[in-house]
């Protein structure tokens, strides 16, 4: 009777252990990332790490090297690999869209990483506000120029962000265009974002309208890098306005130096954070709080966070990018010579 007894005991002690085995089980994110080139993305990678450092989860994260069928194999290796969520940063939005679909088949939740990928299955597109990002500059350019010749250069034509930042800007300036106040006489989509080309672009545009341009509307740093080389070739360092996005630390430098005029600021680790508590709660399935936000290019609403960002120029890197500890101050001024440095 006792060894029965006993029996039954162990039998229900293995029961309990096997019952509780799955919810014990780590939580594994996968991340697939478009690239780290740029230095955002750099920072987008370490700050995903750490959150699922301190969260106690495991990650994987993949590079593509601005690759989308190395993506797509990325994507294939992660799901083999048994992610209970996959944070999908795309190349090409609408390539992507096959990877969903492998993901969901496969039960597993997506996150749509800074770029929205052209699908409605995706759980959640989290971001910063993209919209806005575009308004600002747009503006930022139109209260600073208010007449002239404007270039444009937009980031890849693959990547959802680049369209939504065109729409956005030429909404902003088209009252001005049709007033006649302001010309676009040259506009490009730079592929891949690529700094080189946007420099060759901006040579071109330059060469075509005799130096007589007013703003460089640029969707980012790394693209206004390229631009302010093209300026500094012909002689033109800090006279006609250039715009960005992404506070690098190098563009911060162009900026307290005045060869760059403006940046916008978004801050890195809240993103990530958001994103990696957003990606536990989904493998823990539990509920969302989101925001619908209309993907023009499939034509339906999609559930998505989308956080605050901030125009900064010369005049508030002291309150806005330093402040927060996002950038030194050496750092930021390094080639500024001290006397003409604001004080700390």
């Amino acid at each position: 009777m006792k060894i029965r007894l006993l029996w039954l005991i162990v039998v229900a002690i293995i029961a309990v252990s096997c019952s509780n085995g799955p919810t014990d089980k780590r939580i594994k994110i996968g991340f697939s990332m478009a690239t780290v080139q740029e230095e955002r993305w750099q920072r987008d990678r370490d700050a995903f790490e750490a959150q699922c450092k301190k969260l106690n989860v495991d990650c994987v994260v993949t590079v593509a090297d601005n690759s989308p069928d190395r993506q797509t194999n990325d994507v294939d290796n992660l799901l083999t690999q048994k992610v209970d969520v996959l944070v999908i940063a795309p190349q090409d939005a609408t390539q992507a869209v096959s990877m969903v679909e492998k993901a969901k088949a496969q039960g597993v939740p997506v996150i749509s990483y800074d770029r929205l990928i052209n699908s409605d299955k995706i759980d959640l597109y989290i971001s910063h506000q993209v919209p806005v990002i575009g308004r600002k500059i747009a503006q930022y350019a139109l209260d600073h120029v208010p007449k002239g010749n404007y270039v444009m250069i937009y980031g890849s034509d693959t990547d959802n962000n680049a369209k939504i930042m065109e729409k956005e800007q030429l909404a902003v300036l088209k009252p001005a265009v049709d007033k006649g106040d302001i010309k676009i006489v040259a506009s490009q989509f730079i592929k891949d974002w690529k700094p080189v080309l946007a420099q060759n672009f901006a040579e071109n545009a330059l060469t075509q309208n005799g130096d007589n341009i007013q703003a460089f509307v640029v969707s980012n740093d790394g693209m206004a890098s390229g631009v302010v080389a093209a300026m500094h070739i012909r002689g033109l360092d800090g006279k006609i306005l250039v715009t960005g996005q992404d506070a690098q630390i190098d563009a911060l430098q162009r900026i307290a130096q005045g060869t760059q005029t403006m940046t916008v600021y978004k801050p890195i680790i809240p993103l990530a954070n958001a994103a990696v508590d957003a990606a536990v709660k989904l493998a823990k399935k539990e509920k969302l709080e989101t925001k619908p936000f209309m993907n023009d290019v499939i034509g339906k609403e999609i559930p998505a966070i989308l956080l605050e960002v901030m125009t900064v120029d010369k005049s508030n890197l002291m309150e806005t990018v330093i402040k927060d500890g996002y950038a030194k101050y050496d750092d930021v001024f390094k080639n500024v010579p001290e006397a003409d440095r604001p004080k700390k």
